[in-house]
């Protein structure tokens, strides 16, 4: 697949995306619009079946001055990744080292052990929803939100990093989890809600969300706000 550029509800930040997995990703969160996209009227086959790595996508020259989202639609660093697979995608990145290249996963341990693998301009990101666990997100193929808040404090200094919080989930205290993500020293935090209308998701309310916010920007957080946020703050 040829690269493209960012359209839709992705981060304005960056200009293109590029997908070298194929296959239903290995987290299988029930509120993924990848997932709903392949069930519906649209959906291509590129994300179900067997993960499997598209050999066309490893040969597309990235040119130079570009922010690429790589595998936006799967995780690279989910544990049912080849190690292979990452390596071949982080050559070809690491060909084209004047663009910056943006992972994100919901394996960072495993992402931060690629680092120094890595191309030299990064963004490195994980999605961590909520403070407390809802057991219908993940698998055991998906690290808990805990896990994933520790791997990204535990690494914060390594590279640039982000965090994603969406869709918002109901959270045991709004304030410890906005200083949870302040530790970790993100460069900014993106909060979203849900957009999907996934059944049995737990939200928090417009007061908890205005304090979440408020908290993250007492402990000196940048945030960027989603749109479909407004549903809740209403």
């Amino acid at each position: 697949m040829a690269i493209s550029r960012a359209k839709g509800n992705m981060y304005d930040w960056v200009t293109h995306t590029h997908s070298h997995l194929r296959g239903k990703c290995p987290h299988s969160c029930l509120y993924c619009y990848v997932q709903a996209m392949e069930k519906g009227p649209y959906g291509r086959g590129y994300y179900s079946g067997d993960l499997r790595i598209d050999e066309y996508s490893l040969k597309v020259k990235y040119g130079s001055g570009k922010t690429i989202f790589i595998d936006h639609c799967n995780d690279l660093f989910a544990k049912d990744v080849p190690d292979d697979w990452i390596d071949r995608v982080m050559f070809q990145c690491r060909s084209f080292n004047d663009n910056t290249y943006v992972f994100q996963s919901k394996n960072p341990e495993r992402m931060w052990q690629w680092v120094k693998h890595m191309p030299k301009l990064v963004m490195l990101g994980t999605t961590i929803e909520t403070d407390t666990y809802h057991a219908f997100t993940w698998d055991a193929c998906c690290p808990s939100p805990y896990e994933r808040l520790k791997s990204m404090f535990m690494h914060k200094r390594q590279a640039p990093t982000f965090i994603t919080i969406e869709p918002i989930m109901r959270m045991f205290s709004p304030s410890e989890f906005a200083r949870g993500i302040a530790n970790c020293m993100p460069t900014f935090v993106n909060v979203g809600a849900d957009s999907k209308g996934s059944k049995g998701l737990s939200e928090p309310t417009g007061d908890e969300v205005r304090e979440f916010i408020a908290a993250l920007r007492e402990n000196g957080v940048t945030i960027s706000k989603k749109s479909n946020l407004e549903r809740l703050l209403k």
